[in-house]
């Protein structure tokens, strides 16, 4: 997923081409799922080995706790902490971030999953969990392709980054412990640990997140930027991918007989997140274009806005509520639904592109 070297001009960046890894993601997740399913009905010895040893004090097996903090790294570590500055350049632009990222965002995605799943509380927190999360990762993937502003898209994901190591449990416990009451609903049987939410969040992005800093301050210093940018980062990048794989591939080895006695329920839990991802990005982009921003900084804000962290979602549904739970299981249809709905977004974003620079060039010739 390596995104390190678009073009950092404020003006029109040249969007680039999907790698192969990236650009059939979806594939390899289903095929992990089909796997995962095999595996649970051929070799149902798989998951005593993958639980023989466990995270203290959680539901986590060793291998599947190691493979989340895996799986968490290369985004951290490729992020431009350096160009976090960038984003308080524009004050206005900024604010309209803030708003759609941490306020419109999480609410919209609880407002879409009340709606397709009020009575399904291990899905709704799933898709609570989803919404809360911030994209730190793919995001730079669909600002490269859309010819977005990357300097300003690096500067949201390194705040989106931080703020998310702080303020993600809070998130966490205002959805689940406020507004679920506000509107009637229950957990039912759900226990929600605090606890081991911090003690998640701490662990799978904490660690990750400190690993992925230091490292690129220190490896930057030590080998220079050409070396961490173009050695170190490629060789990385597939570690989360490898990593996201095998957590679904046991995720679904326990899940199988579940998957395959409600198929339907994937559906279910895709269409408020399919309506999220399409209602953030075109708000956003409305937003970004009433603002006076230029489309480079407004690509970067919409899909940025319309785009989540499902690694965190993965690792802390699967550390709180156990690997075979429904909310893992919801929290895993997200990067399921999110690859194809955002390659859709990234190609509108790049036909209001053309229209953009149209109506620019009309301006110009008629003098305006």
């Amino acid at each position: 997923m390596s995104s390190d070297d678009c073009d950092a001009s404020p003006g029109l960046a040249r969007p680039r081409r999907l790698s192969f890894r990236d650009r059939y993601l979806t594939l390899w997740i289903v095929l992990a799922i089909g796997i995962g399913i095999l595996l649970g009905y051929a070799a149902p010895g798989f998951r005593t080995v993958v639980g023989l040893a466990m995270v203290p004090g959680t539901p986590v097996p060793l291998f599947i706790g190691l493979g989340l903090m895996l799986m968490m790294y290369p985004p951290l570590a490729k992020v431009r902490y350096e160009k976090l500055g960038s984003v308080f350049r524009d004050p206005k632009i900024l604010g309209l971030s803030l708003l759609q990222n941490w306020l419109v965002g999480p609410l919209v995605m609880f407002a879409f999953a009340v709606i397709f799943l009020r009575g399904e509380p291990a899905f709704l927190i799933g898709l609570v969990l989803i919404g809360s999360a911030r994209c730190i990762a793919m995001v730079l993937v669909w600002n490269d392709l859309a010819g977005g502003h990357s300097e300003y898209a690096a500067g949201l994901v390194a705040f989106n980054s931080l703020f998310q190591v702080a303020f993600y449990p809070v998130y966490i416990l205002f959805f689940t412990g406020v507004l679920f009451p506000l509107v009637g609903i229950s957990t039912g049987a759900i226990t929600i640990a605090w606890p081991v939410v911090v003690e998640s969040v701490l662990l799978y992005l904490g660690i990750p997140f400190l690993a992925g800093y230091a490292g690129r301050v220190l490896l930057r210093r030590w080998r220079g930027d050409i070396w961490y940018s173009e050695r170190f980062l490629p060789a990385v990048a597939p570690l989360a991918l490898w990593a996201l794989l095998f957590t679904i591939l046991v995720m679904f080895s326990y899940q199988g007989a579940a998957f395959i006695a409600a198929p339907l329920d994937v559906l279910l839990i895709a269409m408020p997140l399919v309506l999220y991802y399409v209602v953030m990005f075109v708000s956003s982009f409305e937003m970004g274009r009433r603002a006076g921003a230029d489309y480079p900084r407004t690509a970067a804000l919409s899909l940025t806005a319309a785009s989540n962290n499902f690694e965190l979602a993965i690792a802390v549904a699967v550390a709180v509520f156990g690997i075979s739970s429904g909310v893992a299981f919801a929290s895993v249809v997200g990067p399921l639904v999110e690859v194809p709905v955002l390659l859709g977004l990234v190609q509108l974003s790049r036909f209001w592109r053309g229209r953009w620079t149209q109506e620019s060039h009309v301006g110009e010739s008629a003098g305006v």
